[in-house]
């Protein structure tokens, strides 16, 4: 696994210097699918410090055993009834949707006396099978949320189609970054600070792009 993690974050400084970047700036986040709690102590021990979970119950359950060594991220869709179990958790829910869920986050991260960062999930690709706000309901979407207590909007995330050539989907991770610079030209969230984008097959490309963080699973623990 160290020769994983070590593939992976030489791939990432690669990128990053291709496109002019610094490869600090960029933060890696190993899902943890298909980790056992085991598997994540490991790779904590080679330096990983950031984990990212799709699931509400598997996120608490590796909580318990690793606690704060790791700063997670939750990156699966987000049900409004699993929000409790998610906050006090995760430093990031990278997939924010919804506006209920967007309120459901606030009154729990309100009575924790603490500021939830969120990511709003973009379907960018605007696949049927994939969840997210269309781009074209993205700035009426920040118009309403930026009234929401107890959030900060630190970011846009998106999920590329899967295919074989990270080529076909630059359009994607490009499209994003425009979105975050139409937004801050717009005066919503002109700080936005991260674009969560790319995975295994394509991070990359999407660092190229100018991804700030890369969600890679089955390179590391597969």
């Amino acid at each position: 696994m160290k020769k994983k993690i070590e593939k992976v974050r030489e791939r990432i400084t690669r990128a990053a210097l291709r496109s002019g970047k610094d490869p600090s700036e960029i933060i890696l986040v190993a899902v943890a699918k298909y980790a056992n709690v085991e598997l994540l102590e490991r790779a904590v021990e080679f330096g990983l410090t950031d984990v990212g979970e799709n699931r509400a119950d598997q996120l608490v359950e590796k909580h318990r055993v690793l606690g704060d060594r790791v700063r997670w991220h939750f990156v699966g869709h987000l049900q409004s009834n699993k929000v409790k179990k998610v906050i006090g958790i995760a430093e990031y829910i990278h997939s924010l949707d919804r506006m209920s869920t967007a309120w459901e986050i606030s009154k729990r991260a309100g009575k924790l006396g603490r500021t939830q960062k969120v990511l709003i999930e973009v379907n960018v690709a605007q696949e049927e099978t994939k969840i997210g706000i269309a781009p074209g309901e993205l700035y009426s979407f920040c118009q309403e949320i930026v009234q929401v207590p107890h959030l900060d909007i630190c970011g846009l995330m998106t999920l590329a189609p899967l295919v074989e050539d990270p080529e076909e989907v630059r359009g994607v991770f490009r499209d994003l970054r425009q979105m975050r610079d139409d937004l801050a030209a717009r005066g919503i969230f002109p700080n936005f600070s991260h674009l969560s984008m790319g995975m295994t097959n394509d991070f990359e490309v999407a660092i190229e792009e100018g991804a700030t963080m890369v969600r890679v699973g089955s390179a590391i623990f597969c």
